[in-house]
């Protein structure tokens, strides 16, 4: 019950990054006066959109790895790894934006934290797997 309870707080802070992100294009489109559809334009804008893009893709794999970790794995996985994906994701936007070159340590520590819940998951229902067909 403990992993579900930090898999909804983590999760309604994954809301709140996209939001921010969100905002964060809203803001760069109307500053460089990249009028909607238009996805190009002023390098700034492009790269706020390319952040925000790349945020939705991570959290895409996050969110269902999260949850099967919540379900299957163990809740200081949840915890920690949870923790680890938001705080990953706000280093890449901060760098992304200032320089694209430095983006990869943000992206690096999200993309671990998915890697680290995917294997707790698998490894919890793995283990369930093997109670139940020794039944």
């Amino acid at each position: 019950m403990a992993s579900q309870y930090w898999a909804s707080v983590i999760t309604l802070l994954t809301l709140v990054v996209l939001i921010w992100v969100m905002f964060i294009v809203g803001r760069y489109r109307t500053k460089y006066n990249v009028k909607a559809p238009a996805t190009t334009g002023d390098p700034h804008f492009e790269r706020a959109f390319r952040v925000q893009m790349n945020t939705i893709e991570s959290a895409f794999l996050f969110l269902p790895a999260l949850w099967m970790s919540a379900r299957w794995g163990s809740s200081l996985s949840v915890e920690l790894a949870g923790a680890t994906w938001i705080i990953g994701r706000i280093i890449y936007a901060l760098a992304y934006l200032k320089d694209p070159a430095k983006r990869s340590a943000g992206f690096g520590i999200a993309f671990l934290a998915i890697i680290v819940l995917m294997i707790d998951a698998a490894l919890g229902l793995f283990r369930a797997l093997g109670a139940v067909t020794s039944l």
